[in-house]
């Protein structure tokens, strides 16, 4: 029997009972996110609804970062059927400062409504928002409910998920991504309401 059974520390990996069949290790992180900073998500929170001008706008200006990476969402408001389906263009930072940027979900012609990203933004720095058909059309930059999570995994799992203390009945969905740390995020099954969250994942 091998002296480092069951566990090799040189290769981080967990001996078996069967030759040359060695398993990696994992661990137990334990994320977490302060009830100050998983607050509920916004249509507003990032940036107010913009009125429509006839062109298209790049708004830098009286910008609102989320308090922790979180995904952005973009809502056409105002007049319906000024409405166009355009797409925003979002601009920022990741968990790691590098510059990322997003195309969101087309919008539904005619049809107020939110649309969501889904990486994560640390910091956003620009909205780039096309002309609607109309100038009785607004959109507006927020945030939505998908918490960036500071690892980059082709294969993450999730124990178990709770808010407010509270354990959640139904599995967090998680995105995962090997390599660009914006697209790993977890989405609770419950909407975010200001109380902590916090979550057990397989490392």
């Amino acid at each position: 029997m091998s002296l480092t059974y069951p566990f090799d520390p040189t290769g981080q990996e967990m001996k078996s009972d069967v030759t040359d069949e060695d398993l990696d290790r994992s661990f137990i992180a334990h994320f977490e996110v302060s009830a100050a900073h998983a607050v509920a998500a916004s249509t507003t929170g990032v940036h107010a609804a913009v009125t429509d001008n006839g062109e298209q706008q790049e708004i830098t200006t009286e910008i609102t970062n989320p308090a922790v990476p979180r995904n952005i969402t973009a809502t056409a408001g105002g007049t319906g059927t000024d409405i166009k389906a355009i797409q925003v263009i979002v601009e920022g930072t990741n968990f790691l400062d590098a510059v990322i940027s997003e195309t969101l979900p087309v919008f539904t012609v005619d049809t107020p409504g939110t649309v969501e990203g889904s990486k994560a933004f640390k910091t956003v720095t620009k909205a780039t928002i096309p002309a609607h058909d109309g100038t009785g059309a607004t959109t507006a930059i927020g945030w939505g409910d998908k918490l960036g999570l500071p690892y980059k995994r082709g294969i993450m799992s999730c124990i178990d998920a709770f808010l407010d203390k509270a354990k959640e009945g139904t599995a967090p969905t998680l995105a995962v991504d090997a390599t660009n740390i914006e697209s790993n995020t977890i989405n609770l099954d419950s909407a975010l309401d200001g109380t902590k969250v916090d979550a057990f994942l397989v490392i």
